[in-house]
């Protein structure tokens, strides 16, 4: 009797049936051995996959507007401990429109953010920690400069005692590219000197 074999099976490998006289009785590998190995491959996700990419910073989304991506980025700033340290700062870095090799303006003053721990220093050491934790918030004017440019002015109230300040956020849709579509945090300006005590940078 002839062997039967898959089409898919390579000179090397044995079919699932061969001929072998045991007696006049065809030999039959076992098929659940040749399936069993695959339970020795390690699973490389982990138990907690799922629940670790619940817990990432959120980021921005294609389907974002330039108005919800502002609202937020500030939801991450009032709740910027939730679920874990300055992850709050973290969805703003996400949101950050700047080239990490390049300084920039996004702060108003040249800045090097390439590192995260540089931009995070901001938000603790200058006028932008009212942001952390803020309390309320109203918006004050918002702009469409151009069809992908989109400007909004935000005052915040702090939780600290009579601590308030107004903030603009400029947007910026990019165009072309990887991020093409996103809506990105160009700057997030302070209106007036938001770095007058100076900043531990």
């Amino acid at each position: 009797m002839m062997a039967i074999c898959s089409s898919l099976s390579s000179p090397q490998s044995p079919c699932l049936f061969s001929k072998r006289s045991y007696g006049d009785r065809l030999h039959s590998f076992s098929v659940s051995s040749r399936f069993k190995a695959s339970t020795d491959v390690p699973d490389f996700l982990s138990a907690d996959w799922l629940e670790s990419r619940r817990k990432r910073p959120f980021g921005p989304r294609l389907n974002f507007s330039a108005e919800e991506a502002v609202q937020y980025q500030l939801d991450a700033l009032k709740y910027n401990d939730q679920p874990r340290q300055d992850y709050g700062v973290e969805v703003m870095y996400r949101f950050a429109g700047f080239d990490p090799f390049e300084r920039s303006t996004y702060f108003g003053p040249f800045f090097d953010l390439g590192q995260f721990e540089r931009f995070r220093r901001i938000f603790h050491h200058s006028t932008y920690r009212v942001l952390l934790g803020h309390k309320e918030r109203k918006i004050l004017s918002s702009l469409w400069v151009k069809e992908n440019r989109f400007k909004q002015r935000v005052w915040i109230r702090g939780s600290r005692p009579e601590e308030e300040e107004i903030f603009q956020f400029t947007m910026v849709q990019r165009v072309g590219g990887s991020w093409d579509g996103y809506w990105l945090t160009e700057s997030l300006l302070h209106d007036g000197d938001g770095f007058s005590g100076g900043v531990a940078y």
